[in-house]
């Protein structure tokens, strides 16, 4: 649908981008630091989402929309689609992807994953933010079909390293995966979505 880049751009540019405003615009201030990386997402995902709808016509159900982010808008994002999709038939939908692909390449200490240390630690705390600017392209994207909504990020656990030395003294990487849990319900008083997205390891 578009033009390509590659992945190591991406990450760097997550990472600088989140680098940035946490650590030097709005240090003593994170909320700030989200609200900035999250806005920046959603400027991203209302441009993009726009771009793969300019050929099709307008959604006129959610269901439509929501199947749209599932595969056409997933797929040209983190290249697979979601791969499960479930309703409760009553406004609410949970998307799950086995394996995150943003964060799959970033690692947790292994400490925290085995319970041995604070999850809502410094370290933690600060791996979150990376959450906030995929978050806001899926509530720009969403908000580009006409669908209004709300977007929260939560995270459980993150991806550990663990390096394993071999006969050559060399090492593999070894990483667990992440699984991503988006809950998309709709909000009946202001006719809006609520998107919620959890994340814990696969």
């Amino acid at each position: 649908m578009g033009r390509e880049v590659s992945e190591s751009c991406i990450d760097s540019l997550l990472t600088e981008m989140v680098s940035s405003y946490c650590n030097r615009f709005y240090s003593n201030t994170p909320e700030l630091a989200a609200r900035r990386i999250e806005a920046i997402g959603y400027q991203v995902g209302h441009q993009l989402s726009e771009r793969y709808t300019m050929e099709r016509p307008r959604f006129t159900e959610h269901l439509e929309a929501i199947k749209f982010i599932c595969k056409d808008f997933w797929s040209e994002l983190f290249k697979k689609q979601i791969d499960n999709l479930k309703t409760n038939h009553r406004g609410t939908f949970v998307l799950q992807d086995n394996k995150f692909r943003w964060l799959s390449r970033m690692s947790g200490d292994p400490s925290v994953e085995n319970g041995t240390q604070d999850p809502e630690s410094k370290a933690a705390q600060a791996m979150s933010m990376y959450l906030y600017f995929p978050c806001g392209i899926i509530r720009g994207a969403l908000s580009n079909l006409g669908i209004p909504c709300a977007v929260s990020a939560d995270i459980s656990s993150l991806p550990a390293y663990l390096g394993r030395s071999l006969r050559d003294d060399k090492s593999i990487d070894v990483r667990c995966g992440l699984l991503l849990h988006c809950s998309v319900t709709m909000c009946p008083s202001e006719n809006a979505l609520f998107v919620n997205h959890e994340a814990g390891s696969s």
